[in-house]
């Protein structure tokens, strides 16, 4: 059996509710939902700018966990204004380019912090030689 290796992350929410940002099961890893927060805890108002800001914090847990945005097979995105779809779907794009996970878009009524306009989540696994 593999063990699992996990990376946190700076959630407040990660202690409270008992889990981790990313988790590696042998070529499988899972990247909880990921909000669009900057160190400082700023968030910036623009849905494309917190879109490419969640795929960055992805991709520095990805990384820890020896995968990378060309491994995602599958995002999720939650956006609370279908109006956002477009510039969401824009950043996701150009991140993930030639890898193409399917993908799933959800409006949702609201996420935790009302700064946020949209959260994602991915799933990955990793190539083994």
């Amino acid at each position: 059996m593999s063990e699992r290796r996990r990376v946190r992350g700076v959630s407040p929410y990660e202690e409270m509710y008992g889990f981790c940002r990313a988790i590696r099961l042998g070529d499988r890893v899972v990247v909880s939902g990921t909000a669009p927060i900057w160190d400082d805890g700023s968030c910036d108002p623009d849905p494309g700018v917190q879109a490419a800001r969640c795929i960055e914090i992805i991709e520095e847990a990805l990384t820890e966990l020896g995968a990378s945005l060309a491994d995602v097979i599958r995002t999720r995105n939650y956006i609370v204004d279908p109006a956002d779809s477009e510039a969401v779907g824009l950043a996701h794009g150009t991140a993930f380019g030639e890898a193409r996970p399917v993908n799933t878009m959800v409006v949702v009524a609201a996420l935790v912090d009302p700064r946020w306009k949209v959260e994602i989540e991915v799933e990955a696994v990793v190539a083994t030689e």
